[in-house]
């Protein structure tokens, strides 16, 4: 069976302090994804300090965001309520933190670790579908680490939130010749 990664559908990135155009109908439209195909979910969340060095008042770029055990670090909730299948909702064992080391900018959720110290990178299956938010920052980083890996990645371009309309169609064109397919 394959995975699908689901990258960072927190409520920071959909409606909170670093919203991402299209994050709204990309939940639906990845929620209908898995509904409709025979997928294991494996869902990534940015789980931060307040201290973390990203932040700007810290020193880093972004606004404050995904702070763990905040409402903003959550995962929508349609995910838990419109998912058919139990096991591809959301818990512990399918859900892989990352961005916790205050000094580390990680963007990819590869390295990223589920309750039981799993690392989303070793369990991944050989073929993985990838959307999620946003699309030139933290989804393009985990894709392009799977490929590293020698993961086959087909991205789900209408299951994609992003930050900039034109960064995100150039990411799509760059990791297209890197050889992932891209499902438009």
């Amino acid at each position: 069976m394959d995975d699908l990664i689901i990258v960072d559908c927190q409520h920071d990135f959909i409606d909170g302090s670093l919203a991402c155009a299209h994050s709204h109908e990309t939940v639906l439209w990845l929620i209908d994804f898995i509904n409709a195909h025979k997928v294991r979910c494996l869902y990534t969340s940015d789980w931060h300090n307040k201290t973390n060095g990203s932040f700007k008042v810290n020193g880093g770029i972004w606004p404050v965001h995904c702070v763990a055990g905040t409402e903003g670090a959550s995962l929508d909730e349609s995910f838990a309520e419109k998912i058919k299948e139990p096991s591809n909702r959301p818990s512990g064992e399918n859900l892989f933190l990352k961005g916790r080391d205050d000094k580390v900018e990680e963007y990819s959720a590869f390295n990223g670790t589920s309750e039981k110290g799993e690392i989303l990178g070793n369990i991944a299956s050989a073929h993985v579908y990838v959307g999620g938010i946003a699309s030139e920052y933290c989804v393009k980083e985990t894709v392009l680490a799977l490929l590293s890996a020698g993961r086959k990645v087909t991205l789900l371009a209408p299951g994609l939130g992003y930050v900039s309309e034109a960064d995100h169609v150039k990411a799509l064109r760059e990791l297209e010749e890197k050889g992932v397919e891209i499902l438009k």
